[in-house]
């Protein structure tokens, strides 16, 4: 048995919410079909995946381009990075009501957290992606920004890089520097997962997980330095 296509009513009441009417419906559906939906190999939304994430990336890095005329390449990066994070496309789902909507196995449904919070970003990802390859550039530019141009101008994206924050402040209350550890990775090639240990003598060690072992590292640095009250700690809200 197939995974189910969106029903009319459920496609027209999402395609309202994310302000975009698809030409091409079963675009809609594949974005929206985890691999773990029956029958959904071949037509899950891990190739849109990857695609929304270099939409994305650019449709971002030129947002940030033309919003922050005086900023350097550091700060722009530590910005962007923040933006296209896990954390934040997740949130953007949320603000979508993604959840309703996504199609997956049973085995995934169960499942809740870091893992559920990947999920989440991954398919607003893949529906960029779609949105691309139906309207165009200009039509997933126009998503972005309605959804970003907001979170771009926030407070947050101020921070710094967490792995130079936390190198000067270990050295300047401990005299040592932090030391990273991957602990493990996983998922295919096209869609990896890391886990990275930082420890600091003296502390306790934080972990992150994230799409890259950089990526990994900095949610491990951010979490130790909100911990220890270095950055204030930004609302869950995941």
């Amino acid at each position: 048995m197939k995974a189910r296509s969106l029903s009319a009513e459920d496609r027209a009441r999402l395609e309202a919410v994310i302000g975009y009417q698809f030409s091409e419906k079963e675009r809609l559906d594949r974005a929206l079909t985890h691999s773990s939906a029956r029958n959904a190999k071949g037509s899950n939304y891990q190739r849109l995946e990857f695609l929304g994430d270099r939409v994305l990336g650019l449709c971002v890095a030129e947002l940030l381009f033309q919003t922050f005329r005086d900023a350097n390449e550091g700060e722009l990066s530590v910005r962007l990075n923040q933006l296209v994070s896990a954390e934040s496309c997740a949130k953007v789902a949320d603000d979508l009501s993604l959840h309703e909507f996504i199609r997956t196995g049973s085995d995934v449904k169960k499942i809740t957290g870091k893992h559920m919070m990947n999920v989440r970003a991954d398919v607003v990802e893949s529906l960029i992606a779609a949105i691309y390859l139906d309207g165009g550039l200009e039509a997933a530019r126009r998503f972005v920004l309605l959804h970003w141009t907001a979170r771009a101008a926030s407070a947050d994206g101020a921070r710094r890089d967490a792995k130079t924050e936390l190198q000067e402040w270990a050295h300047a209350k401990f005299g040592v520097a932090p030391k990273y550890r991957t602990d493990d990775r996983s998922g295919p090639d096209h869609d990896p997962r890391f886990t990275v240990t930082v420890e600091v003598a003296g502390l306790q060690p934080e972990t992150g997980t994230d799409r890259s072992k950089r990526g990994a590292e900095q949610v491990a640095a951010t979490r130790l330095l909100e911990r220890e009250g270095v950055w204030q700690q930004k609302s869950a809200g995941i």
